[in-house]
C-alpha cells in the first residue's frame, strides 16, 4: 500500500506537464477540425492545470476540469460557431443555386429523357418531375438535380 502511495503521490507531483500536454495536443487537433469542440475541451485542461497550480488532489483536478469543458462546449461554443458563421455569403451556389431556376425544353422533357437550357446558360439533361411530358419550347423551373439530371416542372410565365 506504501508503494502504491507513493506512486499517486508522484502522479500528482507532475500532473502539471500532464495538463500542459493535453493543453498542447487538443490545440493542434483544434487546428486541424477549426469546429470549437477541442479548444473547449483545451480550455477545461486550462482549468484543470489552474486547479493543479493551487494545490487540488488530482481526483478533484480531473472533475473540475471535465466539468469546465462541458460547460464550455455547451454555453461557450454555441454562440462563437454562431458569430464564425455571420459573415458567410448568403447567396447559394453548386447545385443550390440551380433550384427554382427558369428556363426552356430544347426537346420533349419526359420521364426518361429531355434537355432543357437554363438561363444561366447552361444545357441539361432533364427529366419531367411529376411524369407528365413537357413539350419542346416549354418554359420550366428547376425543381432538384439527381447527378447530372436536373428534374423539372412546367411553369406558367
Amino acid at each position: 500500500m506504501d508503494g502504491f502511495a507513493t506512486f499517486v503521490e508522484g502522479i500528482e507531483q507532475w500532473a502539471w506537464i500532464g495538463w500542459l500536454v493535453l493543453i498542447a495536443v487538443f490545440l493542434v487537433i483544434e487546428m486541424l477540425t477549426l469546429d470549437f469542440t477541442f479548444l473547449m475541451l483545451s480550455l477545461g485542461s486550462a482549468a484543470g492545470l489552474i486547479t493543479d497550480l493551487v494545490g487540488l488532489p488530482l481526483w478533484a483536478q480531473v472533475i473540475i476540469a471535465a466539468a469546465a469543458a462541458a460547460a464550455f462546449i455547451l454555453f461557450l461554443r454555441p454562440p462563437l460557431l454562431q458569430r464564425l458563421r455571420r459573415g458567410e455569403d448568403p447567396t447559394k451556389s453548386n447545385v443550390d443555386a440551380l433550384i427554382d431556376l427558369r428556363g426552356t425544353t430544347l426537346q420533349d422533357v419526359t420521364q426518361i429523357s429531355g434537355q432543357v437550357k437554363l438561363s444561366n446558360g447552361d444545357t441539361w439533361t432533364a427529366r419531367a418531375l411529376d411524369g407528365v411530358p413537357i413539350p419542346q419550347g416549354s418554359r420550366i423551373a428547376v425543381s432538384e438535380i439527381q447527378g447530372a439530371t436536373a428534374i423539372v416542372r412546367p411553369v406558367a410565365e
